[in-house]
């Protein structure tokens, strides 16, 4: 059995600074590195769905946004599989098998799941689809039979439950399905990218995010907004580092060589976090800093995409193409899935055989 990767994105809208730092440039890394058999990268057009049913045009619409951002970040469709989620009816009906083994409570438990029903405010009337989710997310990996997925903290729940679920197949029917594990982000801080605002998590729906497409002046004009330290009035003052969104996002972001090109006054982050904590360091400075390592980040993203962006379809054909490649993968591992079950009837030959001399008895 060979290694695999399996990762996605919800197709709700652009994708941000926080899915870049959480997942995305890892991607590109490994994609790069070599070191795994397969890489599959979806947009989960499917999941999306589930809180968005009644506006499936949102959904339509971003496809093709978060294609361009997967190529411009630079994901190589020569090395990695790029797939629509609902492209692959297989998906949906391993789901179904799946649901079979899992409890209602089971999935109620799950606090990934817990705290986005809090989010979309679905505690009276959740919707099914979406509190069935994490199970249709297990088969997502499991036809897949991926061995790593790269995603955020939060989803280690998820995973969890995956592993659950491939379990319980496996010990019911036939050892087919394999158990994943999380690959997590390397640098902690960018497990969970706070907000421009300082929220807990950076989100589209609430409006706190810095979009990888971002042009320069948007930019700019967010990170002079960010939450800093609210007791931090004058320069003088001692300023805190902890809670501090500019400093979170340094810490996720900027490099020592970053700091020799654009403030040499300090050598790291470390030196300037202890010149702020002491005072005499102003937020508009530091903020300064920031936009300097966002911009020579985002620079090459955005030249890349205006390159993708004047043909448009021909994003939509490696698109179709690598959907057509994961569906063939899906379905190998689905007619092993049908198998183990023993539900493969046209197939199994001696099942017929069988019928057949007890009906002529």
């Amino acid at each position: 059995m060979g290694k695999i990767i399996l990762t996605g994105d919800r197709p709700t809208g652009k994708l941000h600074l926080g899915h870049y730092i959480g997942s995305l440039h890892r991607r590109v890394q490994l994609q790069n590195a070599g070191d795994y058999d397969r890489m599959f990268i979806f947009m989960a057009d499917v999941q999306a769905l589930t809180d968005n049913a009644d506006n499936p045009e949102k959904i339509r619409q971003n496809i093709i946004e978060v294609a361009l951002d997967y190529l411009s970040a630079g994901l190589d469709p020569a090395k990695c599989t790029l797939y629509i989620q609902s492209c692959i009816p297989e998906l949906a009906e391993l789901t179904t098998y799946l649901m079979n083994l899992v409890s209602v409570s089971r999935v109620q438990r799950n606090p990934t799941v817990k705290t986005e029903i809090k989010m979309r405010n679905f505690e009276a009337n959740i919707p099914l689809g979406f509190f069935c989710y994490p199970v249709s997310q297990a088969a997502d990996i499991a036809a897949f039979k991926a061995t790593t997925v790269p995603a955020g903290e939060d989803q280690s729940p998820m995973i969890e439950l995956t592993r659950e679920l491939v379990n319980r197949f496996n010990s019911t029917y036939a050892p087919v399905l394999v158990e994943p594990d999380i690959m997590l982000p390397e640098n902690a801080t960018a497990r969970r990218l706070p907000g421009t605002d300082g929220k807990e998590k950076m989100s589209k729906s609430l409006g706190n995010c810095i979009y990888l497409s971002d042009d320069r002046d948007t930019v700019w004009t967010k990170v002079k907004s960010m939450y800093t330290d609210p007791t931090h009035l004058n320069v003088s003052d001692p300023g805190h580092v902890e809670g501090n969104a500019v400093f979170t996002y340094l810490d996720a972001f900027s490099t020592d060589d970053d700091f020799a090109e654009f403030w040499p006054e300090f050598h790291n982050l470390d030196e300037l976090k202890a010149a702020y904590t002491a005072g005499g360091i102003g937020d508009m400075k530091c903020k300064k800093m920031l936009n300097s390592v966002l911009d020579k980040l985002l620079s090459p993203i955005r030249a890349r995409r205006h390159e993708f962006e004047q043909d448009i379809p021909e994003i939509y054909n490696i698109l179709r193409k690598g959907s057509e490649a994961a569906r063939e993968a899906a379905a190998q591992t689905m007619d092993e899935v049908r198998r183990a079950m023993r539900i493969n009837y046209f197939d199994d030959a001696e099942l017929i055989r069988q019928q057949s001399e007890r009906f002529k008895q």
